[in-house]
């Protein structure tokens, strides 16, 4: 079994500043590639990271780059780790789209390098639901499973339902 992941930045990706004085999170490598390095499976992942933002930022034509990279891969499942703020509007850009495959977007609301991260959570729940959706775009976020489509976020709060 192979798995696409790819990876376009959100607070998942975010790191510490490497700059003395900094405050601002910087993004480094992919999370999925530390949280991968200890996994125990059979599963062959590749990963592709063709920009990492905030997903404050990711506009359409981010979009249409993302729309490239899973045209670029051959498997039919993918996760693609974004930010929280915007997944909504990524799923439901790739949901128009006919792609056949299997889409899951996930993230995280405290960064992968957090000890009180959701990212390891969100991630493995991707990968397992992967493996028993239908074709099409879904978001997965700390323990919700819902068609992008059908996806909705409380703006005061934050959660999604």
């Amino acid at each position: 079994m192979k798995i696409c992941v790819i990876a376009t930045g959100g607070t998942i990706d975010k790191d510490y500043p490497k700059s003395i004085g900094g405050y601002a999170f910087e993004f480094g490598e992919p999370a999925v590639k530390r949280m991968l390095h200890d996994w125990q499976t059979n599963i062959e992942f590749e990963i592709l990271s063709p920009f990492q933002k905030d997903s404050l930022e990711i506009n359409d034509s981010d979009r249409k780059i993302l729309l490239e990279s899973l045209s670029t891969t051959d498997s039919e499942m993918v996760v693609i780790t974004h930010g929280t703020d915007t997944m909504i509007e990524t799923g439901k850009f790739l949901s128009t789209k006919s792609l056949n495959k299997k889409i899951i977007i996930t993230g995280a609301m405290r960064p992968q390098r957090f000890s009180n991260s959701d990212a390891a959570l969100n991630f493995g729940g991707a990968i397992a639901a992967l493996q028993i959706v239908d074709k099409g775009v879904y978001i997965y976020i700390n323990g919700l499973l819902k068609k992008a489509m059908a996806m909705q976020r409380n703006v005061e709060n934050g959660r999604f339902f």
